[in-house]
């Protein structure tokens, strides 16, 4: 018989000290009522806090809730779905399974789960790698939602320094020179933009600026989670760090394929394979150009590291142009995850300046300096600055894209 009175007790502890202060910008936009839903990002974002925060709100002291995390020993012993459907039967309704990529062929647990009981499941895990290779046996019971890392926005009200609203892509465009003249009436940006860029992505690190603990996540990733998930053997780590640094100390980077699967001693197509599991593991970001039809199937056009801080995390040598364009696609990307395309459009490299967005809008990204020379011809063209407060007319700040989410 399972002894649920242990469970309650932890689950008590930890929400006793849980501090409910300051919440992710996905808490507000989740479904919370739908029957099985799974919270996924990188390690370190706040899946496990955004979770809590809602069971604290929600249940806090009843007995319908429970909060478990199968990296627990216990559950080496016994079998997931059994606990679900003992706990339904001890009058359980909702179950808050975290850390689920690290039980054994979880996805068929959870699907039994789904099937055999009432539970409603608010699910988390880490590693996209490892979700990524099971999760379309779930695809018509579970809401997928993904947590990316801290906008430059959340920084500012993680760290007590001011709070503000979000803005769509269209609103920074069509009033950047309010929005950022309002947010200049209480803080100054750039006082705080580089501090965020540095260490300012992850909220473990809000507290202690240490770059080994970012090193402990990517060394997670890499060593454990891509072995794990794939058939990648353990031996080609190190050449998998090679690319992951080669990425983090170059210009923006428009790969030769060939080349650099050269200069890591891979094959071309073994080079596209990790490629693609480091961009599931919220390592790197790729860009495609506009225009290039299914040839985005074959290679990405630009590589970056996934944001700012695992560069800082990485190397010292940090080229100014690529921490802009890395800060700038980060913050794009990741305020549209939860939008799913077939082909996502959204982000593109443009033939004439750096980024086509939305299909509508041009964008070169440079210093305060930065002219329009590259995009004078284009309509709907922006310069997106670094090292301005505010902008003018087509000038739009780069710290203000952090607002997006």
């Amino acid at each position: 018989m399972i002894e649920f009175t242990i469970f309650y007790e932890e689950q008590q502890r930890i929400l006793n000290q849980l501090d409910s202060s300051t919440k992710r910008y996905l808490y507000a936009q989740i479904n919370w009522s739908e029957r099985c839903l799974l919270i996924i990002g990188q390690r370190g974002v706040g899946k496990t806090t955004m979770m809590l925060q809602y069971l604290q709100a929600n249940y806090y002291a009843s007995p319908k809730a429970l909060y478990i995390s199968v990296d627990n020993p216990y559950f080496k012993s016994i079998s997931l779905h059994e606990f679900a459907v003992e706990f339904e039967k001890h009058g359980g309704e909702v179950l808050f399974i975290d850390e689920v990529h690290k039980y054994k062929e979880w996805s068929s647990h959870i699907k039994s789960i789904y099937d055999s009981t009432a539970l409603r499941l608010i699910i988390s895990g880490s590693s996209m790698i490892q979700i990524h290779t099971q999760e379309a046996d779930l695809s018509r019971r579970v809401h997928t939602y993904r947590l990316a890392n801290l906008s430059f926005r959340e920084y500012l009200e993680f760290k007590s320094i001011a709070t503000f609203d979000s803005y769509s892509l269209e609103e920074l465009f069509d009033n950047h020179l309010s929005i950022a003249s309002h947010v200049t009436q209480s803080i100054k940006p750039l006082a705080h933009f580089q501090a965020y860029l540095n260490h300012g992505a992850y909220p473990f690190m809000l507290q202690e600026s240490n770059q080994y603990l970012l090193l402990g996540v990517i060394n997670q990733i890499l060593e454990v989670d891509l072995p794990y998930s794939t058939n990648i053997n353990f031996s080609q780590i190190d050449k998998i760090k090679k690319l992951v640094y080669v990425l983090s100390t170059t210009v923006p980077l428009k790969p030769n394929i060939s080349k650099l699967a050269s200069s890591i001693e891979i094959s071309r197509q073994t080079l596209l394979e990790y490629i693609h599991y480091l961009e599931l593991g919220s390592l790197i970001n790729s860009v495609n150009q506009e225009a290039r039809g299914y040839g985005v199937m074959s290679k990405p056009d630009k590589l970056l590291l996934y944001n700012t801080n695992l560069m800082k995390a990485i190397s010292h040598n940090i080229d100014r142009g690529t921490q802009r364009e890395t800060f700038f696609v980060n913050q794009i990307k990741s305020s549209l995850y939860n939008q799913p395309k077939l082909i996502d459009d959204t982000l593109l490299l443009s033939s004439s300046g750096d980024f086509k967005l939305l299909n509508h809008y041009t964008v070169e990204i440079g210093g305060k300096n930065k002219s329009f020379k590259q995009i004078k011809d284009q309509p709907h063209s922006f310069v997106v600055a670094d090292d301005i407060e505010v902008g003018f007319g087509a000038k739009i700040p780069l710290w203000l894209f952090g607002f997006l989410y």
